[in-house]
């Protein structure tokens, strides 16, 4: 086992469950399930229907059923050896230390990664996460625990999470929120080292904010998610970690200092002494003067000298250059809330307030969180090679005495997904056959390269089966929405029979966020008709996304789209699929032919959607921004404009739009159009091939993990000198 895992984290090992209904329940409750096709399809078995209806939530499902029935259920279906060969899998990853591990985490063993987000997104059936951020920190602990590095994750349990979308009869986006089963959550107390359960105060001026703490696992990595929903609370605090980015700005000032003064506490309650903090963003920040704190009360020492201290140690990821993705607090709101600690801290209001402000002697200024994060953390990194510089550009004033932007200490390790979360198992199965020692190996360039031996009609076919199934997928959620909406039998009919597989299928799935310039492709609805409807070479375009709740104009972007559909021009070749989550989005990144990306550069900080779609056989069709910019060749996917950006928007955006039309005209249609005498588009096959080869490896979040380890993390906990770069 790793350091971090306890005995009483792996009950399921030492307690050795006997019965089919105690080893599925071990299964259930540790996160590795997920990411293990075998195992979701056993628990698919047991109930195919119910699964479905459950949200994919294993918990949910093992509770319909009674230790005797289950049995029986099992022995029907024949289930014992899966269930067997399952458990036995998770035993032997659990107690292994992987190789990469054994070589390559050195001091951390001892001094194991505490590691902050105020969401992740780990498996549809955990709804604590509302995008990419989430996902981002979601497919972080999962690399952590695949290769080994010693890391504890600290975050926010929210009882309704982010909202569930769906549009009214007009077509503007709603918002519903569903309180969350406790109990059908893989989460257990989170225990002291006397057993008993923990709970953590976090002090403001007008009094206490209590909260429990809850453990989640996620294969090796321990997840603890606090929650304020205690009796001791007032009503407002008790809804403090009910819903994901919701409520006022006091709101997400007292969630943030749960989980960052409240999470470096339970981690001192558990026992837990980090050797690194990673802030996944300024929403944690605050973790920072509470470890500061800690070691002025332990060794004595003075603020100066434990904030240099803490300083060495923390590591703060910024993930974006828009304005609004970042938290500002007026003043009041910090006295209110961090004016205990700070007089803890021995710091008068304007030396606390000077710590998150970009001008320290302006009394103007509020208070920003990503500089407070900055200020206290000598490793800063942007999540792209073309964000770092966008990063060190925008957040320049911080170090004044800096000649050149190229010598802000601001570097990138570019954000990478995991693999074997978001890879189809059809394509899995596929490069086991071809590519030997691909899992075990998975950030060599080399055997990647492997993916040229395979034969260009097999890849093609597993694309189409994955293909059938992202349509049949967008029948039964298009008529489940009408059905909704009380649409007629003509219209349900349609649906149920709505694209064609054999068509030129482009999806975009994201926040819908106005930069993110999700109508560009509809801005000349007249051309892209005709473009749609060609009679020899269609296309057929699946949408996606959530606007916040107080995004209008985000909210008018979806309204758009579903307008398209009321026009008989495009009701058979456009669809906005509702309440885009992790299942949503992992249909879509495997089953489309072409992933459409088009922010407005350079405000893409990374962006990670492609990079899933990578892993089946998607090509990108991007603007050249975020990780698109260090990715594209030329040879493993396609590119929109030159990279470039117009002073005015406006005509950023028609040369963008120009451009788009342009490549899928004379590029893009036309190559996966052209076929051989057996029906396979060669050249289209050969970029499929590329791109795997040139983009698996590299945007993995192994590969992510591997570089903050070796980058970053050790040299934080006092293990080597390698830089950032």
């Amino acid at each position: 086992m790793t350091d971090t895992t306890s005995a009483q984290d792996a009950r399921c090992i030492t307690q050795r469950p006997a019965t089919v209904y105690e080893k599925l329940n071990a299964l259930a409750h540790n996160l590795w399930w997920s990411w293990h096709p075998e195992v979701v399809t056993l628990f698919q078995s047991i109930e195919p229907t119910r699964w479905r209806q459950l949200g994919h939530n294993p918990i949910a499902l093992l509770k319909e059923f009674s230790p005797d029935r289950l049995e029986t259920r099992a022995y029907e279906l024949a289930l014992h050896t899966r269930v067997d060969q399952a458990y036995r899998r998770m035993v032997q990853y659990m107690t292994t230390r992987p190789v990469w591990a054994q070589q390559n985490v050195g001091v951390l063993g001892s001094k194991p990664v505490a590691y902050f987000s105020l969401e992740f997104g780990l498996h549809e059936s955990v709804p604590i996460y509302s995008g990419g951020l989430g996902i981002l920190a979601g497919d972080h602990i999962k690399s952590a625990s695949g290769l080994g590095v010693p890391l504890v994750a600290i975050g926010l349990f929210y009882d309704q999470g982010y909202f569930r979308q769906y549009l009214d009869a007009e077509g503007w986006q709603k918002e519903e929120y569903i309180d969350t089963k406790v109990e059908y959550v893989p989460l257990d107390p989170a225990l002291d080292k006397d057993g008993n359960k923990i709970t953590v105060r976090v002090d403001t001026s007008n009094g206490p904010i209590f909260a429990r703490v809850r453990k989640m696992a996620v294969g090796r990595v321990n997840l603890y998610l606090l929650d304020t929903d205690m009796e001791e609370n007032s009503k407002e605090d008790r809804e403090l970690t009910s819903t994901l980015y919701g409520g006022n700005s006091r709101t997400r000032i007292r969630q943030e200092i749960v989980s960052g003064i409240g999470g470096v506490r339970a981690l001192r309650a558990l026992g837990i002494t980090p050797g690194v903090y990673h802030l996944n963003e300024g929403h944690n920040a605050f973790a920072a003067l509470e470890v500061i704190r800690e070691k002025m009360d332990d060794n004595g020492m003075s603020f100066e000298d434990a904030a240099r201290e803490v300083t060495e140690q923390t590591v703060f990821t910024t993930h974006t250059p828009v304005i609004a993705g970042h938290d500002y607090f007026e003043p009041a709101l910090i006295e209110e809330h961090l004016g205990p600690l700070g007089r803890q801290l021995g710091l008068s209001q304007d030396a606390l307030m000077a710590l998150g402000r970009k001008n320290p002697s302006d009394p103007n200024e509020n208070f920003c969180m990503t500089v407070l994060g900055m200020n206290l953390s000598r490793y800063v990194n942007a999540v792209s090679c073309l964000h770092g510089k966008v990063t060190r550009h925008m957040w320049r004033c911080l170090w004044p005495e800096k000649k050149s932007e190229s010598e802000i200490p601001i570097g990138h390790i570019t954000n990478g997904v995991h693999v074997p979360s978001w890879m189809a198992w059809q394509m899995k199965t596929l490069f086991e056959r071809h590519m030997p020692g691909w899992t075990e190996e998975s950030i060599d360039p080399a055997v990647w390269e492997q993916v040229h031996n395979i034969d260009p009609g097999e890849l093609w076919e597993t694309h189409g089966v994955l293909k059938n199934l992202l349509i049949i997928f967008i029948r039964l959620r298009l008529t489940r929405q009408l059905r909704r909406a009380k649409a007629s039998e003509d219209d349900i009919l349609k649906a149920q029979a709505i694209f064609d597989p054999n068509v030129l299928t482009i999806g975009f799935g994201r926040r819908f966020a106005t930069y993110k310039r999700a109508t560009l492709i509809t801005q000349e609805p007249g051309e892209l008709a005709e473009l749609l409807n060609d009679p020899d070479r269609p296309v057929q375009l699946v949408f996606a996304g959530k606007a916040h709740p107080a995004d209008k104009p985000g909210k008018r972007l979806i309204w758009e789209i579903s307008q398209l559909r009321k026009d008989p021009r495009f009701e058979n070749r456009i669809v906005f699929l509702e309440d885009y989550d992790i299942n949503v989005a992992r249909h879509m990144v495997q089953g489309v032919d072409v992933w459409l990306n088009n922010p407005r550069r350079p405000l893409e900080a990374s962006g990670t959607s492609g990079q899933k779609a990578v892993l089946s056989g998607a090509l990108n069709f991007s603007v050249l921004d975020g990780w698109w910019a260090e990715a594209y060749d030329g040879t493993n996917g396609f590119a929109i404009g030159n990279g470039s950006a117009h002073t005015f928007d406006a005509i950023t955006d028609e040369r963008d739009r120009a451009s788009m039309m342009d490549v899928l005209k004379n590029q893009i249609i036309p190559m996966y159009y052209d076929r051989d005498e057996d029906g396979l588009p060669l050249e289209w096959i050969e970029r499929m091939k590329n791109s795997i080869a040139t983009l698996a490896w590299r945007f993995s979040a192994h590969r992510m993990v591997a570089d903050y380890t070796q980058k970053a993390y050790l040299r934080a906990a006092g293990g080597i000198t390698a830089e950032i770069p």
